[in-house]
């Protein structure tokens, strides 16, 4: 039996079962999607495509902000070798953040979103109607309290307890995440500067602040799976974040092509974004050094491979296929259309939903008093992260292939032979149909994962029974 260091940790493993909780209706309503893209009225006008797609995103938000904040509150009392200032404040502010997400989601669902917006103060301060800024005013706000709450107990832990560069680098992403939040507040009428505030927030997030609490999380797991000195991997991590903030930073400009900012931004945007690779192919390199380096073999492999799967394919989702639209006179085409979404698709799961399903795996036994889960829970657990990868990737491939006979049909001809953007969808079937696949073998390997945590306990009293 394996005990935890501090009591207080154990306010992770709520915000974990909630983070997974959301997960699977984020699937669920990817799922849908891509039915819909098919089959335009499947559940039509019960959920219309705006709708399930706008659940689909925030989903995507909330899930893993609910995971940052879970594995937050689970390392930060190790690292500083305290228990965490406030507890019950923590398990306050799970109750209020799943609330208040949950009410948010069904008033898309329920409600008419002009008649949301009109009930929720959007005439006193409009913010609404953005892309995965769409919440109502009262939503914002609540994100924005609980958001402090959260920072206020974290920080206070960290200051009245040992520094490392982990949990000073976890909090430096987390006060940037916050602070980049204010700028859904700001709704100019200016279209221009709307479209620059709202990348301040979209991109300063996934390749800016978020990319610390990345790099944050894959150094821990790495120290605690690998048992490789703290100083070898402190150093790696310092040059991992300063990359990514010097080419995220300036690499925001690469959503500057074409919304009305100076030429220079063609430059700059793809100079910085052609480095953008860099630091997560540094990640990879950095994991697999650490695994090759290791001074243990961890009995929570499953653990281990949902570490090594982030670093990898966060370089191929964020690094490689990011890299394939990045450059203006590539983007000029390819910009909006089915390359995004497979590049987005890849880069989120990569990047951010491995590293907090990896986190999950690394603290969940911890946090039910053992080091690691039984080993037919990890098999299930490896099985789980392969179907989930493989599903991930016949839906990237199928999204990169329409993309491409996309912008061949639509975007290049001239002369009025182009097609129009429904015959041009029409074409595209083949590959929204391989997609739907793609996502039910990753609905499945989610599936597989979900009941990894069941299966082991069953397992455990039958043998304690038996002992018995």
């Amino acid at each position: 039996m394996s005990t935890l260091k501090f009591e207080s940790q154990k306010v992770a493993r709520l915000y974990f079962i909630g983070a997974l909780g959301l997960f699977l209706g984020q699937i669920l309503f990817g799922v849908l999607l891509g039915l819909q893209y098919l089959m335009g009225d499947v559940l039509f006008p019960h959920i219309p495509f705006n709708i399930a797609r706008m659940v689909h995103t925030n989903l995507l938000i909330v899930w893993l902000l609910m995971g940052f904040m879970g594995s937050a509150y689970f390392l930060i009392p190790e690292e500083a070798q305290t228990e965490l200032h406030s507890p019950k404040l923590a398990v306050a502010l799970f109750w209020i953040f799943l609330v208040a997400g949950a009410l948010t989601i069904l008033g898309y669902l329920l409600v008419p979103y002009a008649t949301l917006a009109a009930a929720t103060g959007n005439d006193l301060l409009a913010t609404m109607g953005r892309e995965f800024l769409e919440q109502p005013l009262p939503t914002k706000v609540g994100i924005v309290v609980v958001a402090l709450g959260f920072l206020y107990n974290i920080s206070l832990t960290v200051l009245k307890g040992r520094k490392t560069a982990i949990s000073l680098v976890l909090l430096m992403g987390l006060w940037g995440l916050a602070l980049m939040f204010l700028f859904s507040f700001v709704n100019p009428s200016n279209l221009v500067r709307d479209k620059m505030y709202w990348w301040f927030v979209v991109h300063l997030w996934v390749e800016g602040t978020w990319e610390l609490i990345l790099g944050a999380l894959l150094a821990y797991l790495l120290i605690k799976t690998t048992g490789v000195d703290r100083e070898v991997i402190d150093k790696w991590l310092y040059l991992i974040i300063t990359f990514a903030l010097v080419t995220g930073i300036l690499g925001t400009g690469h959503h500057f092509y074409f919304i009305g900012l100076p030429g220079y931004w063609q430059w700059i945007g793809s100079v910085f974004s052609a480095l953008e690779p860099i630091p997560f192919f540094m990640m990879t390199l950095f994991a697999f050094n650490m695994i090759q380096r290791r001074k243990r073999e961890h009995p929570n492999q499953a653990a281990v491979l949902w570490t090594v799967g982030c670093a990898v394919m966060g370089f191929l989702g964020a690094g490689l296929w990011g890299f394939i639209h990045t450059l203006s006179p590539v983007n000029y085409y390819t910009h909006g259309s089915q390359i995004t979404a497979a590049h987005g698709h890849l880069a989120f799961y990569g990047a951010y939903v491995l590293v907090v399903v990896a986190m999950i795996s690394y603290a969940m036994p911890l946090l039910r008093g053992r080091e690691a889960a039984p080993q037919r829970a990890q098999n299930m657990e490896m099985w789980a992260f392969w179907i989930m990868t493989i599903g991930m990737g016949v839906m990237v491939l199928a999204l990169t292939g329409a993309g491409i006979l996309q912008i061949w049909l639509q975007r290049i001809p001239a002369d009025g032979a182009a097609m129009g953007f429904m015959q041009t969808q029409d074409q595209l079937r083949f590959f929204y149909w391989l997609r739907i696949a793609g996502g039910l073998g990753f609905l499945s390997g989610l599936l597989i994962y979900l009941s990894s945590f069941f299966v082991g306990d069953k397992d455990e009293r039958r043998l304690q029974t038996a002992a018995a």
